[in-house]
């Protein structure tokens, strides 16, 4: 596929999944108050008729039929209000969207994937049909579909557009199709006709087309100059005419369309053609404002709002950030080049802090770009809960805090399975099964199930807690002895035990059902999330629920660390994980009943760990007077690092380190990534929260 056709796909894809999403919230929210609103009716309607439009352009059937046939469903409802629909048939009415979303997203899926779109869609189309049907007593439709058939020859239509696409644009049959549904926007059905008449069907009529034009006849003139307006605006459109005929002209039973343009006095030309002659998806399947033609300052803000977005390719801003990254190195080089010291140099210092002032914007600016709000995944969220409580017959409610939290779009992108998982996890192993088991529990009887989001430094924490049953401890103990993860007899502590469940093929349901029982799910979460440079935590108290913390960086290419010293070796340190730092005597040190040293301060004692014996660093001091302690917090965890000496706050560029090294398992080490200095040196970034092991 070539690449113009490839930034098509990517429109398409990106706009058709933007729509979904949409889709899905209005659905869903439409569901809690049993019935739809005006601009609810009116929202579905239009996004119907872009993925119908944009589909037909793409050339896939299956989806484009699909959202015609919901299209005339919900322009039946919006003509009639939503009373048309009465309240026994509401859920049925819900049900056959979600199952409609579920279809559209499972094609999707199927093309960004290079799969074959589904051929059988009769049965979710009879579903569709049968609905209208239903609130339609059945005779609407059948004269609907007869009145899209019919011929355009009637002594009632004497106002004619005779219509040229560009040579070589393609599809003639279907931008046909997509001219005449543009043009249902602003005129009645039976105010206009077409011909060839069956242009959505019948892919034999683009050679028709191409031959001798596509014609549309009006009622009105009036309807004929507004659809001027519609026509002039597609970008396939090469000339059109504007023919007046009397009824006895109009009236024969098959009018024979003009073979070829007028001259050029009798030929009004649309705009010129665009230099690609197939449209975007995007501006193809962009559907009318609204039924009545819009003011020219309506139409004008409209453009104006478009223009104040754009979509840029995530690889694009992937490149950008590895060139704010490699100037943040060379900045650091320069400033701090051997050849410099003992030099005075005042200009050039100035010079240097104002370079620092502007790549931190820079790094600012660029970072931002990819930061997107977590508020899309949270949503989706939404129906999950909603099909588990149908399947699994329980109730339960999700609430969302922090939506608005913005995290890296690749971070994002990463999380959302995990999140998924663990929202499942709740519904199907936390939630009671029964309403009356929850009461006899001294509980609401619907379940309650909360996903929250917030920053904490450089870091975002995201907590899914439910008011479940919470973590049988004793359960998952034998089920972890059973397959081999625990050893009989051995106390282990809870924290433990809760780490067997992130163990891959760990389930403690006796049995494979659609949501679990595979042993597939949280360890899947611990992975996805550690990718990131994230970690998991779970807590859970038996009868009150569980609650699964995932605390995920901000973004995983700059960051502000701070560097120290042991003996020869540099590391890293990220600010955020600093609290404090101390210069100390060895009687200000505690020794424990392991050996162990401890740090007294405000009243708490924090461990003591030696870098130098730590990683086996022989240059490093000993004498903790000669060096400095350094404390740190990582979530809930707060220790003490003795290093040699500060080096100072750096502004780093993290660096992934060779992927054969995970099979040393260096992360569990404390060592997160690297990073290259301004003299040229690499020094290893610290990942606080595994440096550090508390015994249990």
């Amino acid at each position: 596929m070539s690449t113009g056709n490839d930034s098509i796909l990517d429109a398409y894809l990106f706009e058709t999944n933007g729509l979904l999403e949409q889709l899905d919230s209005i659905v869903l929210a439409a569901e809690q108050q049993d019935t739809f609103s005006d601009d609810d009716i009116n929202s579905i309607f239009r996004i119907m008729h872009t993925i119908k439009g944009s589909s037909a352009m793409m050339e896939y059937n299956s989806l484009m039929t699909i959202a015609h046939r919901a299209e005339d469903l919900f322009a039946i409802i919006r003509e009639q209000s939503i009373a048309i629909v009465p309240e026994s048939l509401r859920p049925n009415l819900f049900d056959l969207l979600f199952q409609t979303i579920d279809f559209f997203r499972q094609e999707i899926d199927h093309i960004e994937n290079g799969q074959s779109l589904t051929d059988d869609i009769d049965t979710l189309l009879q579903k569709i049909n049968s609905f209208i049907t239903q609130i339609q007593g059945g005779g609407d439709e059948a004269q609907a579909d007869a009145s899209s058939a019919a011929p355009s020859a009637s002594g009632a239509f004497p106002y004619v557009l005779q219509i040229f696409f560009d040579e070589g644009c393609g599809m003639e049959n279907l931008r046909a199709f997509m001219l005449v549904t543009s043009i249902k926007d602003i005129c009645a059905e039976e105010e206009f006709s077409y011909y060839p008449a069956d242009v959505e069907h019948d892919a034999s009529t683009a050679a028709q087309i191409i031959e001798s034009g596509f014609r549309l006849s009006f009622a009105k003139a009036s309807d004929r100059d507004n659809a001027i307006h519609v026509v002039t605006d597609m970008g396939f459109v090469r000339t059109y005419q504007v023919i007046d005929e009397s009824p006895e002209t109009e009236a024969e039973p098959q009018p024979s369309p003009e073979p070829a343009p007028q001259p050029e006095a009798a030929v009004q030309s649309a705009p010129p053609a665009q230099p690609e002659p197939q449209p975007e998806p995007v501006k193809a399947a962009s559907p009318a404002p609204a039924p009545a033609a819009p003011s020219a300052s309506k139409a004008e803000n409209t453009v104006h709002h478009k223009e104040s977005l754009i979509s840029v390719n995530l690889s694009k801003l992937d490149t950008l950030a590895a060139v704010v990254g490699e100037i943040v190195i060379t900045e650091s080089m320069v400033t701090a080049s051997p050849d410099l010291k003992g030099l005075r140099l005042d200009s050039f210092t100035k010079s240097a802090r104002q370079l620092r002032k502007l790549t931190d914007e820079l790094q600012d600016v660029s970072m931002s770009l990819r930061m997107v709000p977590v508020s899309a995944t949270f949503q989706k969220m939404n129906r999950i809960v909603r099909d588990m409580c149908k399947k699994l017959g329980k109730q339960a409610r999700l609430t969302l805090i922090g939506e608005d939290t913005e995290v890296d779009k690749t971070i994002v992108d990463s999380i959302g399975d995990p999140i998924m998982h663990i929202v499942r996890n709740s519904m199907d192993h936390g939630i009671e099964d029964t309403a009356q088991e929850r009461i006899d529990a001294g509980k609401d009887p619907v379940g309650q199930i909360i996903l929250s989001a917030r920053h904490t430094g450089s870091e975002v924490i995201i907590e899914i807690q439910d008011d479940g049953q919470g973590v049988n401890y004793d359960a998952v103990l034998n089920k972890a002895i059973r397959q081999g993860l625990a050893v009989p007899g051995v106390d282990y502590s809870h924290r433990d035990i809760l780490n067997f469940l992130l163990a891959p093929g760990f389930s403690t349901n006796t049995e494979v059902t659609e949501f679990s029982g595979r042993g597939v799910g949280m360890d899947v979460v611990k992975k996805n999330v550690e990718d990131v440079g994230g970690t998991v935590s779970i807590t859970s108290e038996p009868g009150q629920g569980m609650t699964t913390t995932l605390k995920i960086p901000l973004t995983m290419a700059i960051m502000d660390g701070m560097e120290v010293s042991v003996g020869n070796s540099v590391f890293t340190i990220p600010i955020h994980n600093i609290r404090q730092s101390f210069k100390i005597q060895p009687s200000d040190l505690i020794q424990d009943a392991s050996g162990g040293e401890l740090f007294k301060r405000m009243g708490q004692f924090y461990p003591v760990v030696r870098m130098r014996d730590l990683y086996q660093i022989p240059e490093g001091r000993e004498n903790v007077e000669d060096g400095i302690l350094i404390w740190l917090e990582s979530g809930e965890l707060s220790y003490c690092l003795f290093v040699d000496e500060l080096l100072g706050e750096q502004q780093v560029v993290v660096k992934p380190l060779p992927s054969y090294l995970n099979s040393f398992n260096i992360k569990s080490r404390g060592i997160a990534g690297c990073t290259i200095l301004g003299d040229g040196n690499i020094s290893i970034i610290l990942d606080v929260g595994n440096l550090y092991t508390p015994i249990q």
